[in-house]
This record gives C-alpha cells, structure tokens and sequence, in this order.
C-alpha cells in the first residue's frame, strides 16, 4: 500500500478526537457531577475509572483478533461502538444515582468496562494501521498528530459540554453524552472510510491454520526486543502518571498556591507537554539520520530531562517561594511531551519487528502495560504521598519523596530504553562480521 500522506495522518487523527471527546466526559465531567452534584465519595468514580483502565489487558487478546482478519478498520469502528455505548450508559448510569443509588452504580460498572474495552479495541487496532501506513520519516510527527488531536478532542468537549450542561439536571447530562458520542461515531465513520482498502481475496492453495490467542502471545513475549520494550513502558507510564494527581496538591501545600493558581499551574504543564511533542516533530524531521532525529535519542533525553525536573521539585520545597515553579513545572511537561511522543512513535517502528501477523497482539501488549501503569499511577503516587508524609513530620515532605522516586523511575525508564535496540543491533553485527568475513562457514 501507499504510505499515508499528511492529510491521512490527520483523518485518521480524527478517531483520537473522538476517543478523546468520549474519555474526557466519562473520566473527568462525571466524576465531578458524582462528587459535586451527587455529593458521592470521590471513591466510587475513582474505582470505576480505575476499572476502566484494569479491562484493558484484553489489549493483546483485542489486537490477536484484528491480526486474525488482517484488517483494522472493523475494529477501529466495532470499538468506538462500544466506547460510545459505554459513554451513553455512564451518563445514564449517574443520571439513575439521583433516585436509585444501587442500580446506578451497577449499571456504571457495566458502563465503564464497556468505556474500557472499547477505548482497547479501537485504540490498538488505530496505532497499528497508523504503524502500518506512516512513512518510517514522518512517525515522529504521526505520532505528535494523533496525541494533539486526542487532547483537542479534550479541549473541544469539555467547552462545548460545559456550555450545554448548565443548567445542570440528570436528563440533560444524558442528553450531551449521547450527542457527544453520535458525533463521534459520525467522525470516526468519515476518517476510516476508505483509508485502509479492500482485503485481498486469498490465493494461498493450503492456508496457515490460526495459531492459538496463549501461543500467539507467547511467541509475543518470547521476543526479546518486545518484552523489553513493555517493561520500558509499564515503567514510563508509571512515573508518567504518578505525578498527576499530586503535583497541585504539592503547589498548594508547599507553595500556598489557591486552587485557580495550581489549576493555572497544571495548564503550563500541559502547555509544556504539547512544546515537547511539536518540538520533537519538528526537530526529527530536521534532522533524519542523525543524533537529533533518532526516536531513541528523544525517549532518553525525555525521560532524563523528566527525571531532572521532578528532582528539583523534591528539593524546590526547601528553598521556598524564590523558586522557579512555573519555570521547573514547564520544564517538565517540555520533556514529558518529548518523551511520550517518542515512545509513541517508537511503537509504530517495534510494532513490525518480529514474527508477522502479531502486530495487534504486540500493540496490544504494550498498550496493556501502558493501561495498567496509568490505573496504578495515581492510586500509588496519592498513597506514596499520604504513607510518606505520615512518617516524616514537616509539611510537604512526603510530596518531596515521592517526586524523587518517580524522578528515579524515569531515570530507570532512561535506562531501559536505551537498552532497545541495542541488543538485536549487536546480534546482527556479530552476524555480519562472522558470515560477511566468511569466518564461519556451513
């Protein structure tokens, strides 16, 4: 097939949008009606999104199944199916909490592993048609593309939802979800339709039969570049997502920031993450073939320069007001953003290395590692900060700890990705060298 041009990155963008847009109201608009509106504990939607993120394992056993077929489409549209189902029924689900607290949370549990499996089904089977069609030169930018339109999916949703939610009533709640998510059904049809091409009819006179879902996976996992690369990732993400829930409570209490400052905080952040990723598109399209414009270079130096900022925010607490907060905060989405983009695209070029027809099966293993990291992220980051700061007396010291330990797990994750690659690189040099030298002779 033709590589994808800039336009097909960009329709294909459109399905992060929508999975972006679906996320964004299920996770963040209805967590705070259940607590807010609902006066709930915080628990419950916290548990549920944590559920959302546990079901994600079935990521390979989601990607064995497109790999059967060959195509990603179906399962791109199958997925956003679901996910838009599941959208729908979370609404409804907090929407029935009002009158029948039991049966709205049973019905939300339903709801969010439908959000779940969908967000694993469509998400997988969308990065390994993008790894597919992307020209090896543009993945970087591919890669920053599809992250900027999920986060522009954010963005849009939130404001536009925000606007139809007031005033607030337990109808017009469900009535934005479903609109939301016809849009995005409606979006995710437009971007696919016609991208991936028809199957080719098989001419193969005594077809392979399917290997097992177990030995597909096990054959997965055997391969060393694969597993190395999915422990790279559960440690990323990791320190990656830890640092979300604590870092405006730790400008808060450190710093004496009121909630409209840290929230102005967090948004610099983010500011910096978005510079980070168009940065490393930018410079990896400047630059191909060298130092500069290599995926492996970006993902250590991201998770280096993530591991220096968090470093000085664990000390920034002991110098006080003089320091640079905003400045080390934006600093450290800079290199977040380059890093994520990195590994992301880094993903599009490992996805096809191996054996063939497991594509889905090793996206799906990376993106089960990526779920997982990001589920146990915050529960650990939080409970790290409370366990900490119980044990040592001054104020915000636990927040100190915790920011250094996720500082060190970056620098593990450092280590880690610059071990990718390397290996299989000296295997097929020493081979070169033995059989190109003719020293070794069958």
């Amino acid at each position: 097939m033709t590589p994808l041009g800039w336009l097909g990155i960009v329709r294909l963008g459109l399905v992060q949008t929508a999975l972006g847009a679906i996320v964004v109201l299920t996770t963040s608009t209805l967590n705070r009606v259940m607590v807010v509106e609902l006066a709930l504990p915080a628990v419950l939607p916290g548990a549920l999104v944590a559920m959302h993120y546990a079901v994600q394992v079935l990521r390979p056993r989601l990607g064995y199944s497109s790999d059967l077929g060959g195509r990603r489409t179906p399962w791109i549209v199958g997925g956003m199916a679901v996910l838009c189902l599941g959208g729908v029924g979370a609404a409804a689900a907090t929407a029935l909490m009002a009158t029948s607290l039991v049966a709205g949370i049973a019905l939300a549990v339903i709801a969010f592993l439908l959000i779940g499996v969908g967000v694993g089904a469509s998400g997988t089977a969308l990065l390994v048609l993008l790894a597919k069609r992307v020209d090896p030169d543009r993945r970087a930018a591919a890669a920053t593309i599809v992250w900027v339109m999920m986060i522009a999916g954010f963005v849009a949703t939130a404001g536009i939802a925000g606007h139809f939610l007031d005033p607030f009533s337990p109808a017009r709640i469900v009535a934005v979800a479903a609109g939301v998510a016809v849009v995005a059904f409606l979006l995710t049809l437009a971007a696919v339709r016609g991208i991936e091409g028809r199957a080719a009819p098989a001419r193969v006179a005594a077809p392979e039969v399917p290997v097992a879902f177990a030995a597909a996976f096990r054959e997965v996992w055997a391969e060393p570049e694969a597993r190395r690369f999915s422990v790279f990732v559960f440690v990323s993400m990791l320190a990656y997502s830890a640092q979300d829930l604590i870092l405006e409570p730790f400008a808060g209490i450190v710093f004496g920031l009121s909630v409209g400052q840290s929230t102005q905080l967090s948004g610099m952040q983010n500011g910096g993450v978005l510079a980070g990723m168009i940065l490393l598109a930018v410079v990896t399209s400047l630059f191909r073939g060298r130092l500069l414009g290599s995926l492996r270079f970006w993902t250590i130096a991201g998770c280096i320069g993530s591991a220096a900022a968090l470093f000085a925010l664990a000390v920034s607490g002991s110098v006080g007001p003089g320091w640079p907060l905003k400045s080390t905060v934006f600093l450290l989405g800079v290199a977040n953003g380059a890093f994520a983009a990195a590994a992301i695209a880094s993903m599009m070029a490992l996805v096809g290395k191996g054996r063939e027809s497991r594509e889905g099966v090793r996206m799906g293993l990376w993106g089960a590692a990526q779920a997982v990291a990001f589920g146990l992220g915050g529960l650990v980051g939080t409970a790290a900060v409370d366990v900490a700061g119980s044990l040592l007396a001054a104020p915000g010291a636990g927040y100190a700890v915790v920011l250094a330990a996720e500082g060190i797990l970056f620098l593990a994750a450092a280590v880690l990705a610059g071990s990718i690659g390397r290996a299989a690189a000296e295997d097929r040099a020493t081979a070169a060298m033995l059989y190109g030298s003719g020293t070794v002779r069958s």
